[in-house]
């Protein structure tokens, strides 16, 4: 009788030591993050799918608008299919300071228990499952209305192979650059310098639209440009706040600061036109709250409110006059201003972050110039350099320019058979 009650204490003893650990490993996983960053990921494929399409196909002629459409929406599919398979583990897998190794690929090791700090790995994953897919999407404003469509499938599978995810990893996976201490909260320099600088390769390796800069027409929708860019100013609360990975004070902070750094350089934007000018125009306020953002983006985890007006104020002038530059001063044909709004706005968030987030504007103190000089280097470099092979081997074979022909009749008809406007 001894011994089965001495046995009966001993299992009910591992009974309960087992369901004290199951609930210390239920209490890892925080339903209050996990729920935030559910909403975030929807958030930041909303500003894929459709407020990027929208905003990047109000501005073209009314013949390329679907064209426009349709590759955001094609490369949103595409991008996740390539996460799936590698992406995820090159970016973050635990392979060495330069990637993450394809120990991960189809994401063979992921299971319903896997988690992420206080989250699910499957909601980690998605989450930056949604960045993978507005990244390359950016770039698509700098060709639009003389692409081909299968070379920008094509390259957009391998450079986020290439370029991408490993970037990814030196910055968020724990590679050489988070070692080194770069800081870039949600994408100044993963998301912003890399399809910036990307996409400036791409137009000087495909040329300018005929007429360029003469003979093109104002977009054909202002309206939904602003709509898109509405949606993408909504979704960039996700992005940003997101990018905590938690439903804290943090997060909180920043959201506020994105908002306030997108908001003056929205004005910034109407005030430099109007003294232009004298016409402040929608899609130049639109331009500028995208400008905002996108510089707002690497430092919105260390700003406070008085650090993100004068982001958003830094932002807002930078991009203006790299518009002007770039498009009327070099006549180089960047058709939706990618580089000089995005890689710009990325770059110079990057590089203003260890002024702006000092404590005496609310923020935290935190980064250091040479290394956030360094991390800038690095990815503009690999950026370029990846890019250039990977378009020169689609120039020589598949041809990147559609022919003089179908780009006068416009890629909605000659590339996809379908109009916008029927009737």
């Amino acid at each position: 009788m001894k011994f089965l009650i001495k046995g009966f204490s001993l299992s009910l003893g591992a009974v309960c030591l087992s369901s004290l650990a199951n609930a210390q490993d239920a209490n890892a996983v925080s339903a209050g993050d996990t729920a935030w960053i559910l909403t975030a990921t929807a958030l930041v494929l909303f500003m894929s799918l459709p407020g990027l399409a929208l905003f990047y196909g109000g501005l073209v002629r009314a013949k390329n608008y679907l064209s426009v459409l349709m590759k955001v929406y094609a490369i949103a599919a595409l991008a996740s299919i390539i996460w799936v398979v590698a992406g995820y583990s090159i970016a973050f897998g635990e392979g060495g300071a330069l990637w993450g190794g394809l120990d991960n690929l189809f994401l063979k090791n992921l299971t319903r228990d896997s988690v992420s700090g206080t989250i699910p790995e499957s909601v980690f994953l998605a989450f930056q499952m949604t960045f993978a897919v507005i990244t390359p999407g950016l770039i698509v404003g700098a060709f639009v209305e003389r692409v081909k469509f299968l070379p920008v499938m094509i390259f957009t599978a391998l450079w986020l192979l290439v370029v991408y995810a490993p970037v990814t990893h030196w910055v968020w996976g724990g590679g050489w650059l988070a070692d080194r201490g770069v800081i870039d909260f949600a994408g100044g320099l993963v998301v912003h310098a890399t399809a910036g600088i990307s996409a400036l390769v791409y137009v000087f390796m495909l040329g300018k639209r005929a007429g360029f800069p003469h003979e093109l027409s104002p977009p054909h929708r202002p309206g939904i440009v602003m709509i898109g860019a509405s949606m993408l100013w909504v979704g960039w609360f996700g992005f940003n706040g997101g990018s905590q990975l938690a439903a804290d004070g943090g997060a909180g902070m920043a959201l506020l600061v994105t908002h306030i750094a997108a908001s003056t350089a929205t004005l910034v934007w109407i005030g430099l036109e109007a003294m232009a000018n004298r016409k402040p125009t929608l899609v130049g306020a639109a331009t500028g709250t995208i400008a905002g953002l996108a510089t707002v983006t690497p430092a919105a985890g260390v700003l406070g409110p008085g650090g993100a007006i004068l982001m958003g104020l830094a932002g807002g002038f930078a991009c203006y006059y790299m518009v002007h530059l770039i498009r009327v001063k070099l006549s180089i044909d960047d058709s939706l201003d990618v580089f000089a709004v995005h890689g710009v706005g990325g770059i110079v968030g990057i590089l203003l972050l260890p002024f702006l987030s000092a404590t005496a504007l609310g923020g935290t103190g935190d980064g250091n110039f040479t290394t956030q000089l360094l991390g800038t280097a690095a990815v503009v470099a690999w950026s370029a350099i990846a890019s250039v092979i990977i378009l020169g081997l689609l120039k020589v074979t598949l041809g990147l320019r559609v022919t003089q022909e179908e780009e006068y009749v416009g890629l909605d008809t000659s590339l996809h058979g379908e109009n916008a406007y029927n009737g």
